[in-house]
């Protein structure tokens, strides 16, 4: 299930964050990506809850208008491949739909466009 972020969940959006390639290893980088969701009306941060743990990340930006760009995704190492970065994708794209066409920043493209192909193998 996609909830929406909140400060108390801030240790651990920070940890799910650092899996990205761009936020690994960088504190300072995180505190600002984090604080960025925190300040900015036009960042979005969700996380994926199954039972009571948190197992994923994503984030887009709203950039105008028209566009909003899911710019990170990340699920926790112990439960990749079970789908959850895709489902992530596709609620957070059901949600923005309809007010903006959802397209994902280059560090995300290559994963948003799995998604995109096996939804067309199954649909």
């Amino acid at each position: 299930m996609l909830i929406r972020y909140k400060k108390n969940l801030e240790k651990i959006a920070m940890g799910l964050l650092s899996f990205m390639p761009e936020e690994k290893k960088d504190v300072k980088k995180l505190q600002q990506t984090i604080k960025e969701y925190e300040t900015n009306p036009d960042w979005h941060l969700f996380l994926w809850k199954e039972d009571d743990d948190i197992l994923g990340a994503v984030g887009l930006k709203i950039e105008d208008e028209i566009n909003a760009v899911i710019q990170h995704v990340s699920v926790n190492p112990s439960h990749r491949n079970n789908g959850i970065g895709k489902k992530m994708v596709f609620e957070v794209s059901n949600l923005y739909q309809e007010k903006y066409a959802v397209c994902a920043s280059d560090e995300v493209q290559q994963f948003y466009t799995k998604c995109d192909d096996v939804d067309e193998q199954n649909g």
